[in-house]
C-alpha cells in the first residue's frame, strides 16, 4: 500500500482514484471545485479544496509525506505546469504528471515533473496494436522492441506442454504466466499442459509475436 495525493479531479482523476483505492492504497484527493471531490468523501483517506497553484495551500498539504504525487490538471497547461514545479520544490518525493500534447512533456519533465503520462497517447498506441493483430487480449509496450502481449494458445499447443513444444526456442517469446479466469499461474512450470480456455501472457518482440498469430 502506498500513501498517493491526487491533484486535479477530472475524469481521468476520478479514474486514477478509483483504481487506486481497489488497489488497497492510502489516497488524498485536491481540487479547486467542491463538486469534482464531494462524491469522494467517504471513500478516499482525506478531501481539500483548494487551488494548489497557491503555495500555501501545498504547503498545508505536507506534499513530502506522500510516496507519489499525481498531477491530473488537464484543462489548463500553465496551472499544471506551475503545480508540478511547485510540489517538488515543497518536497514531493515522486511527481507524475499528465500531459495532453507531446510538447507539454517536455516542459513538465523539465520542470519538476519524475514521469510524465499521456493517456490519450497510451491508449491509442495500445488500441492499435491490440486491434491491428488478431487475438491480443492486451498489450504493455516495454521499449521500443520489446511488450507484453496477452493471447490464446494457438490449436496446435492445445494438449502438448511448454517443454514438449521446446516453447521459448522455438517461438522466440517467453511465458511469463497464464490466466485461468481471475486467476494467473507465474512463470508456469516446463510441465504444464496448454489448455484452450488459457490466456498466455508473454514476452517478445512485436515481429515474433506476429508470427504465431497469423
Amino acid at each position: 500500500m502506498k500513501s498517493i495525493l491526487i491533484i486535479g479531479m477530472g475524469k481521468f482523476g476520478h479514474h486514477l482514484c478509483d483504481n487506486l483505492l481497489d488497489l488497497k492504497n492510502d489516497v488524498m484527493v485536491v481540487d479547486q471545485r467542491e463538486d469534482r471531490v464531494s462524491d469522494l468523501i467517504y471513500k478516499v483517506t482525506n478531501v481539500q479544496i483548494g487551488d494548489c497553484t497557491d503555495p500555501q495551500v501545498v504547503k498545508s498539504i505536507g506534499v513530502g509525506n506522500f510516496d507519489i504525487v499525481f498531477v491530473c490538471i488537464g484543462a489548463n497547461f500553465q496551472n499544471s505546469l506551475e503545480v508540478t514545479n511547485l510540489v517538488k520544490e515543497m518536497g514531493a518525493k515522486y511527481v507524475v504528471s499528465k500531459a495532453n500534447r507531446d510538447v507539454h512533456e517536455k516542459f513538465l519533465l523539465k520542470n519538476g515533473a519524475d514521469e510524465v503520462i499521456y493517456p490519450d497517447r497510451d491508449i491509442a498506441v495500445k488500441i492499435a496494436c491490440r486491434f491491428s493483430v488478431n487475438n491480443v487480449f492486451d498489450y504493455i509496450e516495454l521499449d521500443d522492441e520489446y511488450s507484453i502481449y496477452e493471447i490464446p494458445p494457438m490449436k496446435e499447443w492445445i494438449g502438448h506442454t511448454i517443454q514438449e513444444l521446446n516453447f521459448r526456442q522455438t517461438y522466440d517469446i517467453s511465458i511469463l504466466g497464464i490466466k485461468q479466469g481471475e486467476k494467473t499461474n507465474i512463470a508456469p512450470a516446463a510441465d504444464y499442459e496448454f489448455q484452450e480456455m488459457d490466456h498466455l501472457i508473454v514476452l517478445g518482440t512485436a515481429g515474433s509475436v506476429r508470427k504465431i498469430l497469423k
